[in-house]
């Protein structure tokens, strides 16, 4: 069933002809796409502000039901800031948020009670009294007719005039988790282990993380009068097309949105890129053949017919939707050897570039024989993780290898490992005070504390440690080696601060200094709220200010992905090849990062330690390599060029 949507509506979101709803067979659902998560935020927020001035207008209520986790916050934000600089009043505005987990004290910081003031309430002038939000402290005796009177209540408002959704991996809106039915209405439920095991980090471990909740229905969501669900990342992508795409069922509850006449689903590029108008366009629509677009074609191609470049026929493209590519390109022999050279010239071993060798079909330039390079990696530990063998290979090649760790990394260090070495500490020096202190508070510690000073300084002495230990054992001298410490992330706590101007300036100021030739940096965005997305975001600040300065012509910046995700082939722009020993060497240098080892805090849905993920993922990419008919390596390091 296609949506229709109401003119009006798309001009109150902002729909423009680059993010414009492509009506395709394959969809179900309204959907656009951004190229920027804070851009969509914005006019997500526009929209509900309309719509607050339209019921103040008419001397309406507007009942609005909310939404909490990453996904909304910079909604939340331009709201807030909309109020404060553009007089937008909430008087008129009654609220009713989707959920709460349970049992769940008002007070704790994971509470979405403490969320939403947090984000939102705090800061505008809404009446206290027209806010609702489940309770996570009614007693479970008085739980069932709770949830009742909550549904009651919405119903006596008339309903919700409009409801800002998420979504889970599972598919879930609001903790409607898997199984939940069509009509259900506000209640109780148990969560799925995958919801769980995604809020594990900021409940710093699953074992914290609550296992019911109270929740809107399905029912209740589906009569609200508007519908807009964000989705913002690649983790989010493979929920997304299913939900988009595929046939409604109980077990994805997002597909139930299908049958609801107004909702639109507002993406970023990360999150749609699952969509088969996006991943496979030529499934869909006449293609303009960009050389990413065609070396995207052939290389999904190979993959579904099992087949390397070379092999592919004529008859594997018209048969899969590739009539118009061959047309331009003329045969299949032409383009598959065309496109073979193409990921035949990312493989170099020479990461810095080679010297004194033709570089015009090598990834990197040849000259300066010699670069100064930077390393930047969010966490203490994501150079090795990430790209620990070409770490390796530019500093035995002779390049002037510096490492800058831009966050301190010291959420991640547990309590238990924080106290063992504040022991340590007080059993060589029993007359240090401080010492005691750290043991005495981490003892006493309960869930609503965030760290002191003194203990998010020793956390973050441990990652230093760690950090210096690996460095050294790759050979890179310890003045090379810069600890950051970029200000958004020392809040003590996993919410983390925004960008500012304190943080580009320490990066810009780094940059200035070395002057580098390369710059490598961790493209990873699986999560754009997320801390590896915010130092990129710092980096490409920095590279902002600084791209008049002459050195930077001779900059160039190399992105690696993070623990969770790699490059797709066609993506990728350098290949790194790593043998045997190079393997067995970057294990070595992640096993220095110890406290993130037996037991990490924050392991994500994988129970992988996270040298046993690197090397599976550089196999992987070694592996896609040689099945389009490239030379089998034992792994593979992959990077993209990013253009500034």
């Amino acid at each position: 069933m296609k949506e229709q949507v109401n003119p009006q509506v798309k001009e109150k979101i902002g729909y423009k002809e680059a993010g414009k709803f492509e009506d395709t067979r394959f969809e179900k659902i309204h959907n656009v796409i951004f190229d920027s998560s804070l851009e969509a935020s914005k006019l997500v927020a526009q929209e509900i502000a309309n719509l607050i001035q339209l019921k103040q207008e008419l001397n309406e209520t507007c009942v609005l039901g909310l939404a909490t986790g990453s996904s909304p916050i910079k909604v939340y934000e331009e709201l807030v800031r909309l109020h404060k600089e553009e007089d937008l009043s909430f008087y008129n505005v009654v609220t009713f948020n989707l959920d709460e987990y349970y049992p769940m004290d008002k007070s704790n910081i994971q509470s979405y009670h403490y969320f939403m003031h947090e984000h939102l309430f705090n800061h505008i002038d809404i009446v206290p009294e027209n806010i609702n939000i489940p309770d996570g402290t009614v007693s479970n005796e008085e739980l069932h007719q709770y949830c009742i009177d909550y549904e009651m209540k919405i119903k006596a408002y008339g309903g919700l005039d409009f409801q800002l959704l998420g979504i889970g991996r599972t598919g879930h809106i609001g903790f409607n988790e898997p199984g939940s039915h069509l009509n259900s209405g506000t209640r109780s439920i148990t969560l799925d282990h995958i919801t769980r095991v995604d809020a594990a980090s900021a409940f710093l471990g699953i074992d914290n993380v609550p296992r019911k909740a109270i929740t809107m229905g399905i029912g209740t969501i589906k009569n609200a009068k508007r519908i807009v669900l964000l989705a913002w990342g690649n983790n989010k992508a493979g929920i997304l097309q299913k939900s988009i795409e595929g046939e409604i069922t109980g077990n994805i509850p997002a597909t139930y949105l299908q049958e609801h006449n107004n909702t639109t689903f507002v993406l970023d590029s990360e999150a749609a890129q699952e969509l088969t108008r996006v991943k496979t366009p030529w499934l869909v629509t006449s293609c303009t053949w960009t050389e990413e677009l065609k070396l995207k074609a052939v290389v999904w191609l190979s993959e579904l017919t099992n087949k390397p470049f070379l092999k592919l026929t004529d008859k594997d493209y018209n048969d899969n939707g590739m009539s118009s590519l061959l047309t331009e390109e003329g045969t299949a022999y032409d383009l598959n050897i065309k496109m073979f050279n193409k990921m035949q010239h990312t493989i170099t071993g020479w990461p810095g570039g080679k010297p004194n060798a033709d570089d015009t079909y090598r990834p990197e330039r040849s000259t300066p024989a010699k670069k100064r390079v930077i390393i930047f990696s969010p966490h203490p530990d994501d150079d090795v993780i990430s790209m620990g063998g070409t770490f390796d290979r530019l500093v035995e090649q002779g390049h002037e290898v510096h490492v800058a760790y831009q966050t301190s990394g010291n959420i991640a260090v547990s309590n238990e490992e924080a106290l063992k070495f504040a022991e340590v500490a007080s059993a060589i020096n029993p007359n240090s005070e401080e010492s005691q202190s750290i043991i005495n508070f981490l003892k006493h510690k309960s869930e609503n504390d965030i760290d002191s000073l003194e203990v998010r300084k020793l956390k973050g002495l441990i990652r230093r440690s760690e950090s210096i230990a690996a460095t050294r054992y790759l050979d890179v001298p310890d003045e090379n080696v810069h600890f950051l410490d970029l200000p958004f992330y020392e809040t003590g706590t996993v919410k983390k601060g925004n960008l500012t101007e304190a943080d580009i300036k320490i990066m810009c100021d780094l940059i200035e200094d070395i002057k580098p030739h390369q710059i490598y940096a961790a493209g990873d965005l699986a999560d754009p709220h997320g801390t590896h997305k915010v130092c990129l975001d710092s980096l490409f600040e920095a590279l902002r200010v600084l791209k008049g300065q002459s050195y930077m012509n001779d900059c160039w910046v190399w992105l690696y992905r993070g623990a969770w995700h790699e490059w797709d082939p066609y993506q990728i722009d350098m290949a790194v090849p790593m043998s045997p020993d190079q393997v067995l060497k970057k294990r070595h240098a992640i096993f220095f990062h110890q406290s993130q080892k037996d037991g990490v805090m924050f392991q994500g849905d994988d129970s992988r330690e996270f040298w046993v993920r690197a090397e599976d993922r550089n196999r992987l990419t070694a592996i896609k390599y040689n099945n389009i008919g490239l030379a089998e390596y034992a792994a593979i390091e992959a990077f993209k060029r990013y253009h500034f």
